[in-house]
Formats: C-alpha cells, sequence, structure tokens
C-alpha cells in the first residue's frame, strides 16, 4: 500500500472521495456509529456532532480517522480508506453534514 502525502488543494476545496459518497455515508453511520452512536452523539466512542469536534482542526480528525487513537478501541482506518476517502470523512464530522438536527 503507498501512503500519500496530504494533499495540498486550495482553500475550500475538498478533495473527491474515492469511493461513492453513498457507500461512505453509510460507512460513518454503520461503522463509526457502532462505537459512537448511531446519531454520533456518543456510546462507547465520544460524540462525533460539531459541536463536540470544534476545537479540533480537519487536519487532526483526519489523523484520528487514519492512525486510530492507541490504547482505546479508536481502530485505525487507513488499511480500509483512501486518504482523499479520510479528508471527505473529517470534513462531513466537522461541518455536521452527516448528523440530523
Amino acid at each position: 500500500m503507498i501512503l500519500c502525502a496530504p494533499l495540498s488543494l486550495p482553500a475550500g476545496t475538498l478533495p473527491k472521495p474515492m469511493s461513492d459518497v453513498a457507500e461512505l455515508e453509510n460507512f460513518v453511520i454503520q461503522d463509526c456509529g457502532s462505537c459512537h452512536g448511531l446519531a454520533l452523539k456518543g456510546g462507547l466512542g465520544p460524540p462525533l456532532r460539531p459541536e463536540n469536534l470544534d476545537h479540533l482542526p480537519e487536519a487532526a480528525i483526519a489523523a484520528i480517522i487514519r492512525e486510530g487513537i492507541p490504547g482505546t478501541a479508536m481502530p485505525p482506518w487507513k488499511p480500509l480508506l483512501t486518504p482523499a476517502d479520510i479528508e471527505w470523512i473529517s470534513h462531513q464530522l466537522k461541518t455536521g453534514k452527516l448528523v440530523s438536527p
């Protein structure tokens, strides 16, 4: 597996995910939701709603998704997700685009 360096894009530009958007949305709700709650309000893992992530930049969220958190139940997802997928998910979590009110 070849790891890519972080993408350098103009401000406000989000890389296109490599996976189908519906597939990634389902991944977040089902896979992330299995620990973080289906509404991402928390469970085994902390809540992943914008108000809970406001202190983290998107790059930090991406790093957590990519590398996991050692000593916790948060696994590294880099073996299963492309860098663009991880950036897309990070943006969606930060902006709240995948959560219902």
